[in-house]
């Protein structure tokens, strides 16, 4: 019998070896000799007496490196590099901080106060790069308001992150307490230009939630920060200054579309949901499954994503009978954590299938690009027909490390836990899903 789950697992290790970071931004900047384009923007290197390099993210470390070897050698730009762990060489020029990830630290704090005093003094004659990438919510951050300090700001985070709010709604609140996001990076420096260049973990059309938005204008408002916080009682789990703040809307409002801060700001994605989309279909056409790709439930709330796309998958069997079919689904699904257990939104996904698929010839892998799910050691996880007997046979219950937030360990006892370590990449999260021959 084919190993389902070894061919999902397969689908999902080449996408993330077919998508080279430091290369897509490289090409990213198209230079003939000083003269730079990127997108429809173009600019002359001679214009500056400054080049800075500000990197926050999972994907910082790469997305510098291809910048760096897209300018010509007698540029040597100077900055920051945030990511969540230690790259593996030191780019020059560019001062290292390991900052907090998924929640924020003091390291965060400090990489935001550097990054803010670059700006400060940059005028006109400056360019400055703002390569972002997922993660850099947490690893790069300062609090608006001077009496809010770190232990008020990891609550915050944690609250949010575990309330089941789709991520447009959390940055909302994020935004509005923030001295980075949601613009006002780009505030900080309004006279510079400031090019951003994004690998993305958010949909499409809706950059601004990249790392909270730092340089685009803020599309929400303080009224979307009350509606978020009195549907998911945010104020009433915070014991800090800040939860009489977002309960009462006071808040300073972020810069929005037209602000001066925006005037010579210009953003370029990379990397995003298209290129991933590209990879996992054409190595899933690859390995003989008839493939389908469908990101319609980004967004959704677990179980009717699981539904939604287990029909889909019954479906597209039935309509290529004797073939092995796939379906292929991207972004993020809500999943409340309503236990203390380990895992994450990916291996949640996956377990909440786990009974569904019991007994039949599909296999399910969901896991993120960047390697991490939620506060688990692994990137996701993978389910086949079998697994369901295997967890009865070892006294398991799958609805009981459901609901106890404890998805890793119920796939680690299985050695079915995906496994990547950080990948330096971030695009969006992978679910795979195939199913052997209907006859």
């Amino acid at each position: 019998m084919t190993d389902l789950k070894a061919i999902a697992r397969g689908i999902f290790r080449e996408t993330l070896a077919a998508i080279d970071v430091a290369d897509c931004v490289k090409s990213s900047i198209v230079r003939t000799g000083t003269i730079c384009r990127v997108g429809d923007f173009e600019f002359d290197l001679r214009d500056f007496s400054r080049v800075h390099v500000l990197a926050v993210g999972k994907a910082g470390a790469a997305m510098a490196a291809g910048l760096i070897s897209a300018l010509p050698p007698d540029v040597s730009p100077t900055g920051l590099l945030v990511v969540p762990a230690q790259p593996r060489n030191n780019l020059p020029g560019l001062r290292t901080i390991v900052a907090g990830h998924p929640v924020p630290n003091e390291a965060s704090f400090e990489a935001a106060r550097a990054a803010l005093e670059i700006l400060a003094v940059c005028g006109a004659d400056a360019l400055v790069f703002i390569l972002l990438s997922g993660g850099g919510s947490s690893l790069f951050e300062k609090p608006f308001f001077a009496d809010v300090g770190l232990k008020e700001m990891q609550e915050l985070n944690r609250v949010l992150v575990t309330c089941g709010a789709p991520i447009d709604e959390i940055n909302a609140v994020r935004k509005h307490v923030s001295a980075v996001k949601g613009g006002r990076l780009a505030a900080a420096a309004p006279e510079a230009l400031k090019i951003t260049l994004g690998v993305s973990d958010v949909p499409p059309g809706r950059e601004s939630a990249l790392a909270s938005g730092p340089t685009l204008p803020d599309p929400t408002r303080i009224s979307d920060v009350l509606r978020v916080a009195r549907q998911y009682g945010i104020a009433a789990k915070l014991t800090s200054s800040l939860a009489r703040r977002i309960e009462k809307g006071d808040l300073p409002e972020t810069p929005k579309q037209g602000d001066r801060a925006f005037e010579r700001a210009h953003f370029h994605l990379v990397l995003g949901m298209n290129q991933m989309f590209h990879s996992a279909h054409r190595f899933a056409e690859a390995g003989g499954c008839v493939t389908v790709c469908d990101n319609s439930t980004d967004d959704w709330p677990l179980e009717k994503a699981r539904d939604f796309l287990l029909e889909q998958l019954e479906t597209l069997g039935r309509q290529h009978p004797g073939k092995r079919v796939c379906v292929i689904a991207d972004g993020e699904v809500l999943s409340k954590v309503t236990g203390d257990g380990v895992g994450g939104r990916n291996s949640a996904f996956v377990l909440a299938c786990v009974e569904k698929i019991a007994g039949r010839p599909i296999a399910v892998l969901s896991a993120g690009t960047d390697g991490i799910d939620g506060n688990s050691p692994a990137a996701g996880a993978v389910a086949d027909g079998a697994t369901f007997e295997r967890a009865r046979q070892a006294g398991m219950d799958p609805e009981d490390y459901f609901r106890r937030s404890d998805a890793y360990n119920f796939f680690s006892a299985f050695e079915d836990a995906v496994e990547t370590g950080p990948t330096g990449n971030n695009l969006r999260d992978l679910r795979i899903l195939i199913s052997a021959p209907q006859l």
